[in-house]
């Protein structure tokens, strides 16, 4: 079984805070249709807020898309070997299956999104100096979900006529990476772009 604390965010953003504010403005704008002007930093705001924000929002689609196919994970035969440590609870790298290491990395997404130290929600509390690499890694992690599912259950996410659904929440997904962060969390996400056009994704 699932670990009871994943796909369950311990707190939410404080209502009334600046970041709220942010929130249901990203939230808002996801309906125009434009999804690469919805991801574009608002003029005057602070990037590592946007970051935050869009980094929980990501966290949110991307349990979303996964959900349907929750039951192929755990029935899927084991064909490959993966590979966690998280640096803190688990140092040296353990074997698991598919379904655990899903189970492993949104336990720690949602973690690291629940560190006030990390992820401060509180007005004039600042952000650590290593906030982008924290980031990259979370969305990196995240990517590796998206890719897993389009690679190993994109058949059973079409029978549940959920495709549309998964393709719009991964190509919000990336253009929040391209666009809205550019060159702060871009770098090194070549194979994400390469895996993208492979596939079509982003057509």
């Amino acid at each position: 079984g699932r670990s009871s604390k994943t796909f369950k965010p311990k707190k939410n953003i404080p209502e009334g805070s600046h970041q709220y504010e942010l929130l249901k403005h990203a939230e808002a704008t996801l309906g125009s249709g434009n999804l690469r002007m919805a991801v574009m930093l608002p003029e005057g705001e602070d990037l590592n807020e946007w970051v935050a924000v869009n980094s929980k929002l990501a966290n949110t689609h991307t349990r979303s898309a996964t959900s349907p196919v929750n039951v192929f994970f755990l029935l899927s035969q084991p064909r490959y070997e993966y590979h966690w440590a998280d640096g803190t609870n688990i140092k040296k790298p353990i074997k698991c299956s598919a379904p655990k290491y899903i189970d492993y990395l949104m336990t720690w997404v949602q973690d690291q999104l629940d560190d006030e130290t990390l992820f401060p929600s509180k007005i004039g509390v600042p952000f650590p100096k290593n906030f982008m690499s924290v980031a990259k890694t979370i969305l990196k992690r995240l990517f590796r979900v998206y890719a897993h599912i389009y690679h190993q259950h994109f058949d059973p996410v079409i029978q549940l006529q959920e495709e549309a659904h998964l393709n719009t929440s991964f190509k919000h997904f990336i253009f929040f990476v391209q666009v809205s962060v550019a060159g702060a969390l871009y770098h090194g996400w070549r194979m994400a772009e390469k895996f993208c056009i492979c596939f079509g994704y982003l057509c």
